[in-house]
C-alpha cells in the first residue's frame, strides 16, 4: 500500500483519510478500538496524527484491509507480534521496487524512435 503525504510534523484527520483512501470516519473508529493509536488534540478537538501514527495506521490497514483480520485478530497481532512492524514495510519496500521495474520493462518495450 503505497501513502502519498508529505513529510510534515502533524497531519490532519482529512489528509490521513484521503491517503488511505477511507472515511474519516473508520480513522476515528479505529483510534478508539487500537490503543496505539493516540492522535494529538488542539482545544476544538481536530485530531493531529505524527509520522508514527501514519506508521501505526499503515499496519492496522495492513492487518485488516489487506489482510481481512478482524478487529480482535487485528489488536491481538498487534500485541503478540512483535515483527509486524517490520513485515509492512518490507511489503512497502517491495511494493516500490516492484513498482520500478515494471516503469523499466515498459521503457523497453518501448519501440525505439
Amino acid at each position: 500500500m503505497k501513502i502519498n503525504l508529505p513529510d510534515k510534523l502533524y497531519y490532519s484527520i482529512g489528509e490521513v483519510a484521503k491517503a488511505f483512501d477511507v472515511n474519516t470516519s473508520l480513522i476515528r473508529y479505529w483510534e478508539q478500538e487500537f490503543p496505539i493509536l493516540r492522535p494529538k488534540k488542539n482545544k476544538k478537538g481536530n485530531r493531529y496524527f505524527t509520522p508514527e501514527d501514519i506508521k501505526n495506521l499503515k499496519i492496522i490497514y495492513h492487518l485488516v484491509k489487506e489482510k481481512g483480520y478482524t478487529l480482535d485478530g487485528a489488536r491481538i497481532s498487534l500485541t503478540t507480534n512483535s515483527r509486524i512492524s517490520e513485515t509492512v514495510s518490507m511489503i512497502d519496500r517491495l511494493e516500490f521496487l516492484k513498482a520500478e521495474l515494471q516503469k523499466l520493462k515498459d521503457s523497453l518495450a518501448e519501440p525505439p524512435i
